[in-house]
């Protein structure tokens, strides 16, 4: 199986969790394992509200969450138009003090994701964090789906390649 999504959002809090929810259905209509789909929701939010905060453009307020999931791989990508990173800054912020108050959530994805790339945008600034995870499925369905896929709703979002 394989589907995309992708949205444009506002730079607002309001905007994490419908992000993350969105993800959460995908990956349910999919038959994706919810320990996985857990996992991959919990650091597309990380990504969302680095985005959120610090992704402020001159040109934009809004950012980028891209999903794709084909065959047993998930890639998220999370752009923003803000400054992007700083090597230095996304360096320490890979490798900060588990006990800061703030500045963990790149340490988090890297966590829970099998693969993070963090980059700037040449032609457009700011930053671009993507993440890949190998899927597993509900009761061994292979990337089948259960079955329950409805026409309203977030799967309607969902472009089946």
């Amino acid at each position: 199986m394989s589907m995309w999504w992708c949205l444009q959002l506002r730079r607002e809090a309001a905007s994490v969790p419908l992000a993350r929810r969105l993800l959460v259905n995908a990956m349910d209509s999919a038959g994706v394992d919810s320990e996985i789909s857990y996992e991959l929701s919990l650091a597309l939010s990380e990504a969302c509200a680095n985005a959120v905060e610090h992704g402020q453009g001159e040109t934009s307020e809004a950012y980028c969450v891209t999903a794709y999931l084909d065959g047993d791989q998930c890639r998220i990508e999370v752009a923003d138009s803000g400054p992007g990173f700083r090597a230095a800054a996304a360096s320490r912020a890979r490798s900060g003090p588990l006990d800061a108050e703030s500045g963990r959530g790149l340490v988090l994805i890297e966590s829970l994701a099998d693969h993070l790339r963090v980059q700037n945008r040449p032609d457009h600034g700011g930053a671009v964090v993507t993440f890949d995870k190998t899927l597993k499925w509900q009761h061994g369905q292979g990337g089948s789906g259960n079955g329950k896929r409805s026409e309203s709703g977030p799967s309607a979002l969902l472009a089946a390649g």
